[in-house]
């Protein structure tokens, strides 16, 4: 009986029969091929909802592919569950956009790459393909250029072309062709010079490709070539590439080995650190809780460097100490910036003020955060709170209060700031004398 032809035919009546034995296929719904589909239009008849062309006599005639193209499969609530109908996550959204940005190519202006190649001579020399690379806004019209003019006959880029390229790729974070021009670098040895590589580890960095930088300092090292031996700069960059890649106390810690042996190739090299070289390790040090590492390596740049510390040198080890609650040690470096005519950075100055007051010394505290307004420094929410906190902890609330609006009636405190410090006050020490008239 399931031969017989009607309106709707036996193949689709078989179909309907052996639904009975689809209910639960092994290989799940993402296995169905367009062909099996178009074969068996209802292989989960629980979980879809099929309008099939085989109701059109017309469609009997047509091939299986045809077939499909006609058939319209809607979900049912049972195949939507397997989808999630919550809104992405902010996290979520952000790599996706990142994602879709890095994959996204940019679009070579053709008009504006033909203009280029009509200012250049039709036998072109290494300056005057640089001068227009130079000139050339796009980045990815400077990248055609550079192709182009590879495949130019009897003409070899050379290093200051090489130069001005990468340095275009880098600045608009197009590090993915900046790294094939690299590598045609790197396949003539011949060609390069410091400036050119110390770019190169640059843009590395800022790509956060730091192996790759390595691997570029170690190939200068090892160049034949003079001009290509890395400097002073060449160290600065890869020093201060490690400084920023912690992001706590641990991470930190790992680089700092990486630097410190870093530090002692250049010093081994004969090459002499500068101010900058000597506050990155002193900073390093101090980012992984190397304090005495710090202080060693300050007493040591007038002596065996030959160079004077400056205001950042001061900044970093009083920060460091501060964080250490070393306040008698940071307290007498910070005199001695003031004999030097330094003048200690915001967060040094906040780092002091709250080492002080959480140290018990309320009133040093409060008068180096006067001192600090006195010099334009700014004091974030954090110092003015742990003062009143320590203020409040030695009993002394209505002192802590008066302060509040003192420092409320000098400006130092917007509204917003003042109600909150007011509201901490009164949650912690019970002090609610002026909750109504600053009430929002």
């Amino acid at each position: 009986m399931w031969e017989k032809k009607g309106a709707i035919g036996g193949d689709c009546l078989r179909y309907i029969y052996s639904k009975f034995l689809f209910i639960n296929p092994p290989s799940g719904i993402n296995t169905f091929h367009s062909k099996n589909l178009a074969k068996l239009p209802f292989p989960i008849l629980t979980q879809y909802s099929v309008i099939s062309s085989y109701l059109n006599p017309t469609a009997r005639k047509l091939k299986d592919t045809d077939l499909l193209a006609q058939t319209q499969i809607l979900p049912s609530s049972k195949f939507s569950a397997f989808y999630s109908t919550k809104a992405p996550s902010r996290s979520f959204r952000k790599r996706n956009n990142k994602r879709a940005k890095a994959n996204s190519k940019p679009i070579l202006d053709e008009a504006r790459f033909q203009q280029a190649i009509s200012q250049l001579p039709s036998r072109f020399i290494n300056e005057e393909l640089c001068k227009i690379l130079t000139l050339e806004d796009d980045p990815l019209v400077c990248l055609e250029l550079f192709n182009w003019a590879s495949q130019q006959h009897r003409f070899r880029h050379d290093a200051s072309t090489y130069h001005v390229t990468i340095k275009k790729l880098g600045i608009a974070k197009m590090y993915q062709e900046m790294d094939d021009v690299v590598n045609q670098l790197l396949a003539v040895p011949q060609i390069g010079n410091e400036a050119l590589y110390n770019s190169i580890i640059y843009y590395f960095t800022e790509a956060r490709k730091l192996t790759r930088a390595v691997n570029i300092f170690k190939r200068m090292k090892s160049s034949r070539n003079l001009d290509c031996r890395p400097s002073i700069k060449t160290y600065n960059i890869l020093l201060t590439a490690m400084l920023g890649r912690g992001r706590n106390s641990y991470i930190n810690h790992m680089y700092m080995e990486t630097m410190r042996c870093l530090f002692k190739q250049m010093v081994d090299d004969g090459i002499e650190p500068d101010i900058f070289s000597l506050n990155s390790m002193m900073k390093g040090y101090v980012l992984s809780l190397h304090i005495n590492d710090a202080l060693r390596v300050f007493h040591q740049m007038g002596v065996v460097y030959k160079c004077l510390p400056n205001s950042f040198s001061y900044d970093y080890l009083v920060h460091g100490l501060c964080a250490q609650g070393r306040t008698n040690n940071a307290i007498e470096l910070f005199d001695e910036m003031k004999e030097k005519g330094f003048v200690l950075s915001n967060k040094s100055f906040n780092s002091l003020v709250n080492a002080l007051a959480l140290g018990g010394e309320v009133k040093e505290a409060v008068n180096y955060l006067w001192e600090m307004i006195d010099k334009h420094r700014s004091v974030d929410i954090i110092t003015y709170k742990t003062v009143l906190d320590e203020i409040c902890r030695q009993g002394r609330v209505g002192e802590a209060t008066s302060l509040l609006k003192e420092w409320q009636e000098k400006d130092l405190v917007d509204g917003i700031t003042y109600r909150e410090l007011l509201h901490v006050l009164e949650d912690d020490f019970g002090n609610s004398n002026d909750r109504e008239r600053f009430r929002y």
